[in-house]
């Protein structure tokens, strides 16, 4: 009965390590996706291509963006197509990215320097922004963001 037991517990111990293991791969597979994508989309925006950004975001995409204002997927592809959005220099460094299943939430710190039409254009700016990325179907799509212009920092004096 003993080693009834002891092979009931070693198995469901091994199968539960394997659980494990297959989640984290999974986990880990999902951070290398999106990352990826998160470089893609910084590519997409220096290089205007309107189609992967297309590809990149959910239909029902949103972001609240550096201007404060609310906007869906269409308006920023309209913006984009109009040549009022163009970002001539993008870096991206993340500095936060959790897997929740089939959600995953990033965030981190851009440096930007927008061209075209926007009000900062021919400015350098820092942004904070923070973006979530959902499996849909077979793919992994950006659903919603959040970005906002750093303020400067006040110069501070040694004491």
């Amino acid at each position: 009965m003993k080693i009834i037991a002891a092979s009931i517990a070693l198995a469901l111990l091994l199968l539960t390590s394997r659980d494990v293991s297959v989640a984290n791969t999974s986990s880990d597979s999902a951070e290398e996706g999106v990352r990826r994508l998160n470089a893609e989309e910084v590519d997409a925006f220096l290089k205007n291509d309107r189609a992967s950004m297309a590809r990149l975001w959910s239909d029902d995409f949103v972001v609240t963006n550096p201007l404060n204002k609310f906007v869906t997927k269409q308006q920023v592809l309209g913006m984009v197509d109009s040549g009022f959005l163009v970002i001539t220099s993008f870096d991206r460094q993340i500095e936060y990215l959790r897997v929740y299943g089939d959600v995953v939430v990033v965030a981190g710190r851009e440096a930007v320097d927008w061209g075209g039409r926007m009000p900062n254009a021919g400015k350098s700016e820092n942004l904070r922004f923070t973006a979530v990325w959902m499996k849909q179907g077979v793919r992994w799509q950006q659903i919603a963001r959040h970005a906002n212009i750093v303020p400067p920092q006040p110069a501070v004096s040694p004491p």
